[in-house]
């Protein structure tokens, strides 16, 4: 993965006379303080660059550096030809950041909007990504702090993706064909590669975890203080929890030892069948430490887990989109929500552990998700030989019927629930979609934009 502590930066100056040069000295050093009070590691800005040789000094450090982001500045509006010399070296989105002009003295003191306007255009007709940053309403560099977090987080995605992994343990569970994954079309859209792994590899390995590790992890489980769903059922506690601590570490194992970024875990029917168990707590627990893993072989549902983790939107909560009326949804899936996005262990509606409703194995996570406020719906899929995304946002509210598993109720404004549901599925949206804590819809559609992906709101 990219260093998301260091940031490249170009600052232009310009080799010929012309413009305000006290203003954009000004803006150089207005600018790297700013980045610095961000928590940046600044790399290639030592000095302006004004020409192809101080360009590929700067840029040479910034790779070198292995930075998430390069971000061009122009306190003077600088050549186009330089957005090519700096394209061809950057495989990554471009953030322009602008500068203003200097207030009230009657001159245009830089062009400096202008400038990465030119830039702009010639990356969009050179089909280069990237992200302008504008300090809305005035201009203001400092009012810009918020959008330029968000480009760079956008930025050290995209990169990251074209390095990433991700796995899928079997296939898509018999029926959910609208689950299939396309090696080639992920790795075209992505960058991401698929490693397809085999299922009764994956048994073996559960089944070959050590005593003295499953028993250390089962200590670890009790810590979280999980209620049984049905006390009377199940007795022997650390007996109730054992396959569940041998899905947990052979996960964990798997992921390292193929160096997975997600996972996609073809759960049924041959896990509850043949193991005994469903790997439920164990998905839970790991998407509540920041894994991106998804069930029922849903390697599309890995990869947007994957991406709401990259952007700080957390992996997210895959569920079914259950029914819904003119105004709100309402989510439920059998029993893998992340932990830390349930109501705390003990407390009324807090999560309990126990058998799945409809096959009746442990071990499944009951309890409703938190009525934390805003959320963000999103789904990744491919249709059509591409990929298409969505996200809209709505506020969680107190759900009006409780069943087993994990469930949310949302209110959605604007467009009518049917309306949009009607749209979505016309597209080729799948039956499951990913829960975010938060409102991130702009930065999904920015992400789908760079990413060149079909975009439906």
């Amino acid at each position: 993965m990219p260093n998301k502590s260091n940031a490249g930066v170009l600052i232009f100056s310009r080799k010929r006379p012309g413009f305000d040069q006290d203003w954009s000295r000004e803006i150089r050093e207005r600018t790297l303080t700013i980045l610095g009070e961000l928590g940046l590691n600044v790399i290639g800005a030592d000095a302006p660059v004004n020409d192809d040789v101080t360009v590929q000094e700067a840029m040479d450090k910034i790779i070198a550096a292995d930075c998430c982001a390069l971000i061009v500045v122009q306190p003077s509006i600088a050549d186009g030809q330089f957005a090519f010399s700096i394209a061809q070296r950057w495989p990554g989105p471009v953030i322009l950041w602008t500068s203003p002009e200097r207030p009230g003295d009657g001159k245009v003191s830089s062009c400096g909007l202008v400038g990465q306007h030119l830039f702009a255009s010639i990356y969009a007709q050179a089909g280069h990504p990237f992200e302008l940053v504008y300090g809305n309403p005035d201009g203001d560099l400092d009012a810009s702090r918020a959008d330029l977090l968000r480009a760079i987080a956008l930025s050290n995605t995209v990169l990251a993706l074209s390095r990433a992994k991700v796995g899928v343990v079997g296939s898509h569970v018999p029926g959910f064909v609208d689950l299939a994954a396309d090696p080639f079309l992920i790795k075209k859209t992505f960058g991401l590669q698929l490693h397809t792994l085999s299922l009764p590899q994956f048994i073996e390995r559960v089944g070959n975890v050590g005593a003295d590790a499953v028993a250390a992890d089962v200590a670890e489980t009790e810590k979280l203080a999980l209620p049984l769903s049905e006390p009377a059922k199940h007795s022997a506690v650390a007996d109730f929890l054992n396959n569940t601590s041998r899905f947990y570490i052979a996960i964990r194992e798997l992921m390292a030892e193929f160096s997975l970024d997600a996972l996609a875990l073809q759960c049924w029917p041959e896990l509850p069948n043949m193991v005994g168990h469903w790997p439920y707590l164990a998905v839970s627990r790991m998407s509540s430490e920041g894994r991106a893993l998804s069930i029922e072989g849903d390697v599309d549902g890995a990869i947007g887990s994957l991406l709401g983790t990259l952007l700080g939107a957390g992996p997210g909560f895959l569920t079914d989109w259950l029914e819904h009326d003119t105004s709100t949804i309402f989510f439920w899936h059998p029993g893998m929500a992340p932990l830390d996005m349930c109501n705390e262990a003990g407390c009324e509606d807090g999560p309990t552990i126990g058998d799945h409703f409809n096959n009746v194995r442990p071990m499944v996570v009951d309890g409703p998700i938190r009525t934390a406020g805003e959320v963000t719906v999103a789904r990744v899929w491919r249709c059509g030989g591409r990929y298409h995304m969505t996200a809209f946002e709505g506020r969680t509210m107190p759900p009006r019927r409780h069943v087993t598993g994990n469930t949310l109720q949302i209110e959605v404004a604007g467009e009518p629930v049917p309306a949009r549901f009607d749209r979505l599925i016309h597209a080729g949206m799948p039956h499951h979609v990913t829960i975010h804590f938060g409102a991130h819809e702009e930065t999904f559609r920015r992400l789908a934009r760079m990413l060149g992906i079909q975009w439906h709101r």
